[in-house]
């Protein structure tokens, strides 16, 4: 479902053929000469002197066959690798255990949404561990490595909703990092990124609050029906008292939240280790204080989302 399927599924095709063929070619010639030079027949073994021109065939052929297994891959590598000056950059962060796209306007969301016949370059980056980005419609995987960035470009060619994975085992959790690619037919995309972006003014705070949870990867770490994840359940969070891993107590209200969210290794929930990353500089206050109101909401102390 992208401009790059049919090249990568070719030279897949190519070397899966080539290989088949040198395989079937090694079984046949052991199995004759197992069958012509058996002990029966050949008692004693006898040398054999080489032979100058089979040697050379044997070499040249496959190096010839195999080096255009190479030309073929590097041709459509080096492609795959030159991103069109018109490319939509959008960036792509990988953490235990979510995907997050942020849009060239600053929205941000947990699924990836294109536009079909566009083509699209992803900036890839991870805060802690390697991260495997693969989308199998489009025959893109892409390492994703903490301290540097990594790229990957492609156009997709099919209007639809695509299956996102982490190909490289990251922890925990690592089965639940999942997300969707939304490719928009024509003019659809440039809608729904406007409205999108508006999505605060639109919706009520406990809604927004809602989506912000669901798009910020918070429920990748915390439920909201009472089961235990890396973090503490958000069931109910608001207005009870917590013990701390220092040995004290404190009461979730705003103020704690709005901290637990800015600078979540100041208060450290007892039982819980401090692996929560911060959201300074990510979260506006606006979206905090929906936030706080989601998990006000009674849906949100009971959990029904």
């Amino acid at each position: 479902a992208s401009n790059i399927s049919g090249s990568v599924d070719s030279v897949f095709l190519y070397i899966t053929v080539l290989c088949a063929i040198a395989l079937l070619g090694i079984t046949a010639s052991l199995v004759y000469f197992v069958v012509k030079y058996n002990r029966k027949r050949h008692p004693q073994g006898e040398d054999i002197e080489g032979n100058t021109w089979l040697e050379i065939t044997w070499t040249v052929i496959p190096a010839a066959l195999f080096m255009v297994m190479f030309v073929y891959g590097w041709t459509n590598f080096t492609y795959m690798r030159e991103v069109p000056r018109e490319a939509l950059v959008i960036e792509v962060t990988g953490r235990q255990w979510a995907w997050s796209f942020k849009y060239p306007n600053g929205k941000q969301t947990s699924d990836l949404y294109l536009a079909v016949d566009r083509p699209v370059k992803l900036e890839l980056r991870s805060p802690d561990v390697i991260h495997g980005f693969f989308i199998p419609a489009f025959r893109i995987k892409q390492d994703v490595v903490p301290g540097r960035y990594s790229k990957v470009w492609f156009e997709a060619t099919e209007p639809g909703e695509y299956d996102l994975f982490c190909a490289e085992y990251c922890g925990t959790s690592h089965s639940d990092m999942l997300a969707h690619v939304v490719v928009h037919p024509p003019g659809e995309f440039e809608k729904w990124l406007d409205q999108a972006s508006n999505f605060l003014e639109t919706m009520s705070p406990v809604d927004a609050g809602r989506k912000l949870f669901q798009v910020r990867g918070c429920q990748q770490c915390h439920s909201m029906d009472g089961s235990a994840k890396t973090g503490p359940t958000l069931l109910g969070i608001f207005g009870r008292v917590e013990n701390t891993a220092g040995g004290g107590a404190v009461t979730a209200d705003e103020n704690y939240i709005r901290q637990s969210i800015l600078e979540p290794n100041a208060v450290v929930v007892a039982g819980f280790e401090p692996v929560m990353p911060t959201y300074q500089g990510r979260l506006s206050d606006q979206e905090i204080a929906a936030i706080i109101e989601y998990l006000k909401a009674p849906e949100g102390a009971s959990g029904q989302e």
